[in-house]
């Protein structure tokens, strides 16, 4: 017997909104069966939304993750598939430690810049630069 699923069971199951599976179903990512108005998710749904999630958390679109789950081809033993995912995730990484060196250039910035103000505050008269510098610490 084949396993069908609600909106409501795969919403729960996922942590997702209805409004986000609807979503994915006019992008024609998940195309649940209708009886009336309720919608009736396979157990291939469930695999496609759970593949989409996990490419959402990797940092893929949807147009990525899309396109890597329609080359799925178990006679290939999904070859082309899993080389396409590899470069993506290659890529993904890059992107993350390029924006993490960046951070860490406009952190040392922006502590420089705070030194250099502080520093100027001690020019001033009357100005205690402790204050400051507590107020720096407790944000």
């Amino acid at each position: 017997m084949t396993k069908h699923y609600s909106i409501s069971d795969l919403s729960q199951e996922f942590d997702i909104t209805t409004r986000t599976l609807r979503f994915y179903e006019e992008k024609g990512l998940l195309s649940p069966e209708r009886q009336g108005q309720s919608r009736i998710y396979s157990a291939a749904d469930r695999a496609r939304l759970k593949l989409i999630l996990r490419g959402k958390r990797l940092g893929l679109t949807l147009e990525e993750s899309s396109g890597i789950i329609a080359m799925y081809d178990p006679q290939t033993n999904n070859k082309k598939q899993l080389q396409t995912l590899i470069h993506k995730i290659r890529e993904k990484r890059h992107q993350l430690e390029q924006q993490h060196k960046d951070l860490e250039l406009m952190m040392l910035d922006l502590n420089d810049s705070e030194e250099r103000c502080l520093a100027s505050l001690g020019q001033a008269k009357n100005v205690n630069i402790s204050e400051f510098k507590q107020e720096s610490i407790d944000h």
